[in-house]
Protein backbone atom coordinates (compact mmCIF):
# COMPACT_ATOMS: atom_id res chain seq x y z
CA UNK A 1 0.00 0.00 0.00
CA UNK A 2 1.23 3.47 -0.87
CA UNK A 3 0.45 6.87 0.62
CA UNK A 4 -2.66 8.48 -0.82
CA UNK A 5 -0.90 11.83 -1.15
CA UNK A 6 2.77 11.33 -1.95
CA UNK A 7 2.80 7.70 -3.13
CA UNK A 8 5.48 6.51 -0.69
CA UNK A 9 5.24 2.91 0.59
CA UNK A 10 3.42 2.70 3.93
CA UNK A 11 5.49 0.59 6.30
CA UNK A 12 4.31 1.74 9.75
CA UNK A 13 1.06 0.92 11.57
CA UNK A 14 -0.35 3.63 13.82
CA UNK A 15 -3.41 1.73 15.09
CA UNK A 16 -5.02 -1.64 14.47
CA UNK A 17 -8.65 -1.97 15.63
CA UNK A 18 -9.23 -5.37 14.09
CA UNK A 19 -12.37 -5.78 11.99
CA UNK A 20 -15.49 -3.63 12.19
CA UNK A 21 -18.57 -2.74 10.13
CA UNK A 22 -18.88 0.82 8.79
CA UNK A 23 -19.70 3.00 11.78
CA UNK A 24 -22.76 4.61 10.23
CA UNK A 25 -24.25 1.38 8.81
CA UNK A 26 -27.14 1.19 11.28
CA UNK A 27 -29.24 -1.96 11.14
CA UNK A 28 -32.97 -2.62 10.94
CA UNK A 29 -34.56 -5.50 12.84
CA UNK A 30 -34.61 -7.49 9.59
CA UNK A 31 -30.87 -6.89 9.12
CA UNK A 32 -30.09 -8.71 12.36
CA UNK A 33 -30.79 -12.06 10.72
CA UNK A 34 -28.53 -11.33 7.74
CA UNK A 35 -24.74 -11.43 7.42
CA UNK A 36 -23.06 -8.17 8.37
CA UNK A 37 -20.14 -6.79 6.36
CA UNK A 38 -16.91 -6.17 8.30
CA UNK A 39 -13.76 -4.49 7.02
CA UNK A 40 -10.27 -4.33 8.55
CA UNK A 41 -9.81 -1.08 10.45
CA UNK A 42 -6.09 -0.40 10.38
CA UNK A 43 -4.39 2.99 10.21
CA UNK A 44 -0.94 3.59 8.72
CA UNK A 45 1.38 6.59 8.86
CA UNK A 46 3.52 7.86 5.96
CA UNK A 47 7.11 8.59 7.01
CA UNK A 48 7.54 11.11 4.16
CA UNK A 49 4.52 13.46 4.21
CA UNK A 50 3.14 12.26 7.59
CA UNK A 51 -0.37 11.65 6.29
CA UNK A 52 -2.08 9.23 8.68
CA UNK A 53 -4.55 7.09 6.72
CA UNK A 54 -6.69 3.98 6.78
CA UNK A 55 -5.82 1.00 4.64
CA UNK A 56 -7.91 0.80 1.47
CA UNK A 57 -10.61 -1.83 1.88
CA UNK A 58 -13.96 -0.04 1.87
CA UNK A 59 -15.04 2.21 -0.99
CA UNK A 60 -16.68 5.57 -0.41
CA UNK A 61 -19.88 4.37 -2.08
CA UNK A 62 -20.13 1.54 0.46
CA UNK A 63 -19.76 3.95 3.38
CA UNK A 64 -21.80 6.99 2.33
CA UNK A 65 -24.94 5.17 1.28
CA UNK A 66 -28.31 6.77 0.42
CA UNK A 67 -29.50 6.06 3.99
CA UNK A 68 -26.39 7.57 5.63
CA UNK A 69 -27.63 8.62 9.05
CA UNK A 70 -25.46 11.47 10.28
CA UNK A 71 -27.35 14.76 10.63
CA UNK A 72 -25.40 17.84 11.69
CA UNK A 73 -28.48 19.68 12.95
CA UNK A 74 -29.10 17.27 15.85
CA UNK A 75 -26.43 19.08 17.92
CA UNK A 76 -27.42 22.55 19.17
CA UNK A 77 -23.80 23.43 19.94
CA UNK A 78 -22.79 22.56 16.36
CA UNK A 79 -25.59 24.74 14.98
CA UNK A 80 -24.32 27.63 17.12
CA UNK A 81 -20.78 26.99 15.90
CA UNK A 82 -21.94 27.13 12.28
CA UNK A 83 -23.96 30.31 12.81
CA UNK A 84 -20.99 32.11 14.40
CA UNK A 85 -18.76 31.10 11.50
CA UNK A 86 -21.27 32.25 8.89
CA UNK A 87 -21.68 35.63 10.57
CA UNK A 88 -17.93 36.14 10.74
CA UNK A 89 -17.39 35.19 7.10
CA UNK A 90 -20.19 37.49 5.92
CA UNK A 91 -18.60 40.39 7.73
CA UNK A 92 -14.93 39.73 6.92
CA UNK A 93 -15.48 38.90 3.22
CA UNK A 94 -18.30 41.44 2.78
CA UNK A 95 -20.51 38.78 1.27
CA UNK A 96 -23.74 40.01 -0.29
CA UNK A 97 -26.32 39.13 -2.95
CA UNK A 98 -23.60 39.31 -5.62
CA UNK A 99 -21.41 36.73 -3.85
CA UNK A 100 -21.47 32.95 -4.16
CA UNK A 101 -20.80 30.37 -1.45
CA UNK A 102 -20.26 26.64 -2.00
CA UNK A 103 -20.25 24.09 0.81
CA UNK A 104 -18.87 20.63 0.09
CA UNK A 105 -20.58 17.99 2.24
CA UNK A 106 -23.43 20.35 3.08
CA UNK A 107 -25.31 17.63 4.98
CA UNK A 108 -28.79 18.81 6.02
CA UNK A 109 -28.20 22.53 5.45
CA UNK A 110 -27.03 23.22 9.01
CA UNK A 111 -24.53 25.87 7.76
CA UNK A 112 -25.81 27.23 4.45
CA UNK A 113 -29.16 28.13 6.00
CA UNK A 114 -27.32 31.07 7.61
CA UNK A 115 -26.14 32.38 4.26
CA UNK A 116 -29.57 31.88 2.67
CA UNK A 117 -31.24 33.88 5.44
CA UNK A 118 -28.76 36.71 4.72
CA UNK A 119 -29.67 36.71 1.02
CA UNK A 120 -26.33 35.26 -0.14
CA UNK A 121 -26.54 32.81 -3.08
CA UNK A 122 -25.11 29.41 -2.27
CA UNK A 123 -24.80 25.82 -3.44
CA UNK A 124 -24.57 22.67 -1.38
CA UNK A 125 -22.81 19.52 -2.57
CA UNK A 126 -23.93 16.40 -0.71
CA UNK A 127 -23.87 12.85 -2.14
CA UNK A 128 -26.04 11.12 0.48
CA UNK A 129 -29.75 11.25 -0.34
CA UNK A 130 -30.94 11.05 3.25
CA UNK A 131 -28.96 14.08 4.41
CA UNK A 132 -29.27 16.23 1.29
CA UNK A 133 -32.61 17.58 2.48
CA UNK A 134 -31.59 21.22 2.47
CA UNK A 135 -33.84 22.18 -0.46
CA UNK A 136 -36.67 22.85 1.95
CA UNK A 137 -34.45 25.56 3.46
CA UNK A 138 -34.09 27.23 0.07
CA UNK A 139 -30.68 25.69 -0.66
CA UNK A 140 -29.79 24.20 -4.03
CA UNK A 141 -28.04 20.85 -3.55
CA UNK A 142 -26.01 18.75 -5.98
CA UNK A 143 -26.21 15.09 -4.97
CA UNK A 144 -22.72 14.11 -6.12
CA UNK A 145 -19.32 13.22 -4.72
CA UNK A 146 -16.97 16.18 -5.04
CA UNK A 147 -13.63 16.03 -6.82
CA UNK A 148 -11.65 17.64 -9.61
CA UNK A 149 -14.13 16.65 -12.36
CA UNK A 150 -17.06 18.30 -10.59
CA UNK A 151 -14.96 21.32 -9.68
CA UNK A 152 -13.94 21.78 -13.31
CA UNK A 153 -17.55 21.37 -14.45
CA UNK A 154 -18.83 24.00 -12.04
CA UNK A 155 -16.03 26.34 -13.08
CA UNK A 156 -16.93 25.90 -16.75
CA UNK A 157 -20.54 26.75 -15.86
CA UNK A 158 -19.40 30.03 -14.29
CA UNK A 159 -20.04 28.79 -10.75
CA UNK A 160 -16.76 29.63 -9.06
CA UNK A 161 -17.14 30.71 -5.44
CA UNK A 162 -16.01 33.60 -3.28
CA UNK A 163 -16.05 31.19 -0.34
CA UNK A 164 -15.70 27.42 -0.47
CA UNK A 165 -16.48 25.68 2.82
CA UNK A 166 -15.71 22.11 3.86
CA UNK A 167 -16.43 21.15 7.47
CA UNK A 168 -15.31 17.68 8.51
CA UNK A 169 -15.10 16.42 4.94
CA UNK A 170 -11.38 16.54 4.09
CA UNK A 171 -10.79 13.50 6.30
CA UNK A 172 -13.66 11.65 4.60
CA UNK A 173 -12.41 11.62 1.01
CA UNK A 174 -10.54 8.57 -0.35
CA UNK A 175 -8.62 10.57 -2.99
CA UNK A 176 -7.47 13.63 -1.09
CA UNK A 177 -5.39 14.97 -3.99
CA UNK A 178 -8.35 14.85 -6.38
CA UNK A 179 -10.55 16.55 -3.80
CA UNK A 180 -8.15 19.46 -3.25
CA UNK A 181 -7.71 19.87 -7.02
CA UNK A 182 -11.49 20.24 -7.13
CA UNK A 183 -11.37 22.97 -4.49
CA UNK A 184 -8.82 24.89 -6.55
CA UNK A 185 -10.93 24.56 -9.71
CA UNK A 186 -14.08 25.94 -8.13
CA UNK A 187 -12.41 28.86 -6.29
CA UNK A 188 -12.55 32.38 -7.70
CA UNK A 189 -9.14 34.05 -8.30
CA UNK A 190 -9.42 36.05 -5.05
CA UNK A 191 -11.70 33.65 -3.19
CA UNK A 192 -10.91 31.71 -0.03
CA UNK A 193 -11.37 28.15 1.15
CA UNK A 194 -12.01 27.22 4.76
CA UNK A 195 -11.74 23.62 5.90
CA UNK A 196 -12.35 22.27 9.38
CA UNK A 197 -11.03 18.88 10.47
CA UNK A 198 -9.99 17.16 13.71
CA UNK A 199 -6.36 17.94 14.52
CA UNK A 200 -4.07 14.92 14.54
CA UNK A 201 -2.05 16.39 17.40
CA UNK A 202 -5.14 16.37 19.65
CA UNK A 203 -6.06 12.83 18.58
CA UNK A 204 -2.62 11.60 19.61
CA UNK A 205 -2.30 13.62 22.82
CA UNK A 206 -5.75 12.65 24.14
CA UNK A 207 -5.87 9.11 22.71
CA UNK A 208 -9.04 9.84 20.76
CA UNK A 209 -8.91 6.48 19.00
CA UNK A 210 -12.70 6.31 18.76
CA UNK A 211 -12.56 9.01 16.07
CA UNK A 212 -10.98 6.35 13.85
CA UNK A 213 -13.48 4.65 11.56
CA UNK A 214 -13.73 3.63 7.93
CA UNK A 215 -15.46 6.85 6.86
CA UNK A 216 -12.38 8.76 8.09
CA UNK A 217 -9.83 7.95 5.42
CA UNK A 218 -7.29 10.52 6.71
CA UNK A 219 -6.09 12.02 10.03
CA UNK A 220 -4.61 15.41 9.44
CA UNK A 221 -2.00 17.85 10.69
CA UNK A 222 -1.44 21.38 9.45
CA UNK A 223 1.94 20.25 8.12
CA UNK A 224 0.41 17.62 5.85
CA UNK A 225 -2.53 19.75 4.72
CA UNK A 226 -0.12 22.57 3.84
CA UNK A 227 1.88 20.12 1.72
CA UNK A 228 -1.22 18.86 -0.07
CA UNK A 229 -2.35 22.43 -0.76
CA UNK A 230 1.08 23.46 -2.06
CA UNK A 231 1.20 20.48 -4.43
CA UNK A 232 -2.12 21.67 -5.87
CA UNK A 233 -1.25 25.34 -6.32
CA UNK A 234 -3.01 26.49 -3.17
CA UNK A 235 -1.62 28.02 0.02
CA UNK A 236 -2.71 27.91 3.66
CA UNK A 237 -2.48 31.54 4.77
CA UNK A 238 -4.23 31.36 8.15
CA UNK A 239 -5.22 28.75 10.73
CA UNK A 240 -7.43 28.77 13.80
CA UNK A 241 -7.53 26.19 16.59
CA UNK A 242 -11.05 25.10 17.58
CA UNK A 243 -12.45 23.10 20.49
CA UNK A 244 -14.85 21.07 18.32
CA UNK A 245 -14.50 17.29 18.06
CA UNK A 246 -11.88 17.17 20.81
CA UNK A 247 -9.67 19.73 19.06
CA UNK A 248 -9.90 20.80 15.42
CA UNK A 249 -8.27 23.16 12.96
CA UNK A 250 -9.89 25.63 10.62
CA UNK A 251 -7.48 26.34 7.78
CA UNK A 252 -7.91 29.24 5.38
CA UNK A 253 -6.64 28.61 1.85
CA UNK A 254 -6.22 30.70 -1.27
CA UNK A 255 -4.59 30.42 -4.67
CA UNK A 256 -0.80 30.25 -4.46
CA UNK A 257 -0.34 33.69 -6.08
CA UNK A 258 -2.98 35.45 -3.96
CA UNK A 259 -1.89 38.79 -2.47
CA UNK A 260 -2.79 37.72 1.08
CA UNK A 261 0.21 37.34 3.36
CA UNK A 262 0.68 34.09 5.25
CA UNK A 263 -0.11 34.90 8.87
CA UNK A 264 2.00 34.04 11.91
CA UNK A 265 -0.69 31.59 13.03
CA UNK A 266 0.49 29.19 10.32
CA UNK A 267 4.19 29.37 11.18
CA UNK A 268 3.50 29.18 14.91
CA UNK A 269 1.33 26.07 14.65
CA UNK A 270 3.77 24.34 12.28
CA UNK A 271 6.49 24.94 14.87
CA UNK A 272 4.24 23.60 17.63
CA UNK A 273 3.47 20.44 15.65
CA UNK A 274 7.18 19.87 15.15
CA UNK A 275 7.80 20.28 18.90
CA UNK A 276 5.09 17.69 19.58
CA UNK A 277 6.87 15.23 17.29
CA UNK A 278 4.36 14.99 14.46
CA UNK A 279 7.25 14.45 12.05
CA UNK A 280 8.92 11.78 14.21
CA UNK A 281 7.88 8.15 13.92
CA UNK A 282 8.29 7.41 17.64
CA UNK A 283 5.34 9.74 18.33
CA UNK A 284 3.03 7.32 16.53
CA UNK A 285 4.30 3.94 17.67
CA UNK A 286 3.05 4.03 21.29
CA UNK A 287 -0.55 4.87 20.46
CA UNK A 288 -1.91 1.30 20.28
CA UNK A 289 -1.23 0.48 23.94
CA UNK A 290 -2.96 3.67 25.08
CA UNK A 291 -6.04 2.83 23.01
CA UNK A 292 -6.06 -0.67 24.49
CA UNK A 293 -6.08 0.77 28.03
CA UNK A 294 -9.20 2.83 27.29
CA UNK A 295 -10.90 -0.27 25.89
CA UNK A 296 -9.90 -2.36 28.91
CA UNK A 297 -11.02 0.31 31.40
CA UNK A 298 -14.45 0.58 29.77
CA UNK A 299 -14.96 -3.18 29.81
CA UNK A 300 -13.87 -3.41 33.44
CA UNK A 301 -16.32 -0.66 34.40
CA UNK A 302 -19.25 -2.27 32.58
CA UNK A 303 -18.55 -5.73 34.00
CA UNK A 304 -18.15 -4.29 37.50
CA UNK A 305 -21.54 -2.54 37.31
CA UNK A 306 -23.25 -5.65 35.95
CA UNK A 307 -21.88 -7.75 38.81
CA UNK A 308 -23.05 -5.12 41.28
CA UNK A 309 -26.57 -5.22 39.83
CA UNK A 310 -26.28 -1.70 38.42
CA UNK A 311 -27.71 -0.62 35.06
CA UNK A 312 -25.64 1.31 32.53
CA UNK A 313 -27.31 2.85 29.47
CA UNK A 314 -25.79 5.11 26.81
CA UNK A 315 -26.59 8.27 24.93
CA UNK A 316 -25.51 9.15 21.39
CA UNK A 317 -25.45 6.55 18.62
CA UNK A 318 -22.47 8.32 17.09
CA UNK A 319 -19.83 6.83 14.83
CA UNK A 320 -17.19 7.30 17.52
CA UNK A 321 -19.36 5.29 19.90
CA UNK A 322 -19.55 2.45 17.42
CA UNK A 323 -15.77 2.35 17.11
CA UNK A 324 -15.38 2.22 20.88
CA UNK A 325 -18.08 -0.40 21.50
CA UNK A 326 -17.00 -2.67 18.66
CA UNK A 327 -13.33 -2.60 19.59
CA UNK A 328 -14.24 -3.32 23.22
CA UNK A 329 -16.66 -6.09 22.20
CA UNK A 330 -19.55 -4.53 24.14
CA UNK A 331 -22.96 -6.17 23.55
CA UNK A 332 -26.49 -5.60 24.92
CA UNK A 333 -25.75 -7.74 28.00
CA UNK A 334 -23.47 -4.95 29.27
CA UNK A 335 -25.21 -1.99 27.61
CA UNK A 336 -28.90 -2.74 26.98
CA UNK A 337 -29.69 0.31 24.82
CA UNK A 338 -28.49 3.62 23.43
CA UNK A 339 -30.69 6.69 23.04
CA UNK A 340 -30.29 9.23 20.26
CA UNK A 341 -32.12 12.37 19.19
CA UNK A 342 -31.91 11.55 15.47
CA UNK A 343 -35.23 9.99 14.47
CA UNK A 344 -33.48 8.31 11.53
CA UNK A 345 -31.56 6.13 14.01
CA UNK A 346 -34.37 5.34 16.45
CA UNK A 347 -35.72 1.83 16.12
CA UNK A 348 -32.50 0.64 14.53
CA UNK A 349 -29.48 -1.15 15.98
CA UNK A 350 -25.85 -0.18 16.36
CA UNK A 351 -23.64 -1.86 13.74
CA UNK A 352 -21.56 -4.71 15.10
CA UNK A 353 -22.76 -4.57 18.70
CA UNK A 354 -26.49 -4.79 17.73
CA UNK A 355 -27.42 -2.59 20.68
CA UNK A 356 -30.90 -1.12 20.12
CA UNK A 357 -31.28 2.63 19.56
CA UNK A 358 -34.23 4.23 21.33
CA UNK A 359 -35.79 7.68 21.67
CA UNK A 360 -34.31 9.95 24.39
CA UNK A 361 -37.57 10.19 26.39
CA UNK A 362 -37.05 6.57 27.47
CA UNK A 363 -34.05 7.62 29.55
CA UNK A 364 -36.37 9.14 32.12
CA UNK A 365 -38.22 5.82 32.48
CA UNK A 366 -35.25 3.46 32.52
CA UNK A 367 -34.29 3.75 36.21
CA UNK A 368 -30.65 3.38 35.28
CA UNK A 369 -27.65 4.04 37.50
CA UNK A 370 -25.19 5.36 34.90
CA UNK A 371 -25.46 7.01 31.50
CA UNK A 372 -22.42 6.53 29.27
CA UNK A 373 -22.05 9.55 26.97
CA UNK A 374 -20.57 8.21 23.74
CA UNK A 375 -20.18 11.56 21.89
CA UNK A 376 -17.87 12.91 24.62
CA UNK A 377 -17.13 16.00 22.51
CA UNK A 378 -20.59 17.39 23.34
CA UNK A 379 -20.83 15.96 26.88
CA UNK A 380 -21.64 19.36 28.50
CA UNK A 381 -24.56 19.84 26.09
CA UNK A 382 -25.88 16.33 26.83
CA UNK A 383 -25.48 16.69 30.60
CA UNK A 384 -27.41 19.96 30.52
CA UNK A 385 -30.17 18.44 28.41
CA UNK A 386 -30.64 15.48 30.76
CA UNK A 387 -29.97 17.23 34.07
CA UNK A 388 -33.23 15.84 35.55
CA UNK A 389 -31.61 12.40 35.47
CA UNK A 390 -29.09 13.60 38.02
CA UNK A 391 -31.95 14.25 40.44
CA UNK A 392 -32.91 10.59 40.01
CA UNK A 393 -29.40 9.54 41.04
CA UNK A 394 -28.08 8.79 37.54
CA UNK A 395 -24.36 9.43 37.13
CA UNK A 396 -22.87 10.54 33.81
CA UNK A 397 -19.82 8.71 32.49
CA UNK A 398 -17.37 9.12 29.60
CA UNK A 399 -14.80 6.55 28.48
CA UNK A 400 -12.63 8.76 26.27
CA UNK A 401 -10.04 10.18 26.74
CA UNK A 402 -10.25 8.16 29.97
CA UNK A 403 -12.91 6.55 32.17
CA UNK A 404 -14.48 9.29 34.21
CA UNK A 405 -17.62 9.70 36.29
CA UNK A 406 -18.51 13.33 35.60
Amino acid sequence: MNCRHCGSPLQHTFLDLGFAPPSNAYLSAEDLSRPEVYYPLKVKVCDQCWLVQTEDYAQAGDLFRPDYAYFSSTSSSWLEHAARYAGTMQQELRLNSSSFVIEVASNDGYLLRNFVSAGIPCLGIEPTESTAAAERLGITVLREFFGEALGQRLSAEGKQADLVVGNNVLAHVPDINDFVHGLKAVLKPCGIITLEFPHLRCLIENTLFDTVYHEHFSYLSLYTVSRIFAATGLRVWKVEELSTHGGSLRVFGCHEGDARCTEDSVTNLLDEEARHGLQRMETYLGFQSRADKIKDDLLAFLVEQKRAGKMVVAYGAAAKGNTLLNYAGVKPDLLPFVCDAAESKQGKFMPGSHIPILAPNLLMQAKSDFMLILPWNIAPEIRARFSPLKDQGVQFVTAVPHMEIL
